[in-house]
């Protein structure tokens, strides 16, 4: 086959800094003769500014070839949507491969519609886990890895969850983690949002908080008792929540809340990180935050039951303190008295993930 043509899809804000490092890889290789050709695919489940271009224009990602607009609405009506469109785009300009990343719906929808049309499929961060079939993305994860031909890893615990399925070795590639490929491509470039001083913000001196899963966040009541057990827990530092925006309506309902407590507007990839970065600690419900804590030695709080990252927690600096706002005091003495673990960084996350992935899709398709 000549130049095999790679459609990448991107369709939410996690995905853009997960195909970056793919991206540059491919340009590399094709710039010095290499086969592979491809096209990046948006299916416009999120398409704001803040929620996509920001991340486009800072992690130097091309416009997408191809933006199938889907939009939004409820997970069938998002996944029909994704489908349809995408699948009318194969029909009329086949590709070689479907490469999709992580988990969210555009990446079953996608899948779906490529294996339906006998276009093979490769999953980027294939076989993690959490064990919670109530978390929409444990489905599309076990729904595209179902359908997938090449699987690429971030971890030999995902690796072993593929084995226990059937999946032989050939078809499995422990490569790592593209996400930290992008962290540690762009740490020198991270910098303050502009809220930095008006928030009198000093390193090691406040928390971030990401919370937008339905268990912490569509009850407002539970969600109220959370943010207080933060807000106390904190000891009067200041507490930065940059907002999703499932989480914002919630918040309308919630009055009362602790004065430390500062909410923002989602925000772009290099002022988030330089957040995290210089954060005391960070407490969230997002499992890519736990890797980024992992790797820039940041102590980090889950406030989950489950994880489909163990490694952040058996090699990094991640806890899972479960759903109980009760949870986090102990969690916050241990933090304040000094005792958070040191944590590792673990195999493979190492900045060459894009690059070894390229060359194993030269390999396959060429």
């Amino acid at each position: 086959m000549s130049n095999p043509v790679i459609d990448i899809i991107v369709g939410a804000r996690p995905n853009f800094m997960k195909v970056a490092p793919i991206i540059k890889a491919l340009e590399a290789r094709k710039a010095e003769g290499g086969p592979l050709r491809h096209r990046l695919v948006h299916t416009g489940q999120h398409y704001d500014a803040r929620m996509s271009g920001d991340f486009f224009d800072q992690l130097g990602i091309p416009a997408p070839d191809v933006n199938l607009e889907s939009g939004s609405g409820t997970q069938a009506e998002q996944t029909a949507a994704i489908m349809v469109r995408y699948e009318k785009l194969l029909l009329e300009s086949p590709g070689s491969v479907c490469l999709v990343v992580g988990d969210v719906t555009s990446t079953m929808a996608c899948a779906i519609a490529a294996q339906k049309l006998h276009v093979p499929v490769a999953h980027v961060e294939a076989g993690i886990r959490s064990g919670d079939w109530t978390m929409p993305e444990e489905i599309n994860r076990m729904v595209t890895d179902a359908i997938t031909n090449w699987f690429f890893t971030t971890s030999e615990t995902a690796s072993d969850n593929l084995r226990r399925a059937g999946i032989g070795d050939e078809r499995i590639f422990f490569v790592g983690n593209t996400m930290i490929d992008t962290l540690l491509a762009n740490m020198e470039r991270l910098r303050p949002p502009p809220f930095w001083d008006e928030l009198g913000l000093q390193p090691g001196g406040y928390f971030v908080v990401t919370l937008h899963r339905p268990s912490n966040v569509d009850a407002a009541a539970s969600f109220k008792r959370l943010l207080r057990a933060i807000g106390e827990g904190a000891r009067g530092l200041p507490v930065v929540f940059p907002v999703h925006p499932r989480t914002a309506k919630t918040l309308e309902a919630v009055p009362g809340l602790p004065p430390t407590i500062r909410f923002v507007e989602p925000q772009p990839y290099l002022e988030f990180n330089w957040l995290v970065r210089n954060a005391r600690a960070v407490i969230t419900d997002s499992g890519g935050i736990t890797e980024e804590t992992t790797v820039m030695g940041v102590p980090c709080m889950t406030l989950r039951d489950t994880t489909e990252r163990p490694e952040t927690v058996t090699v990094g600096t991640n806890e899972i303190l479960g759903t109980d706002p009760a949870a986090l005091s102990g969690a916050l003495d241990r933090l304040f008295a000094g005792k958070w673990k040191k944590g590792g960084i673990p195999d493979k996350w190492d900045g060459k993930t894009g690059a070894r992935i390229a060359a194993i899709l030269e390999d396959l398709l060429a």
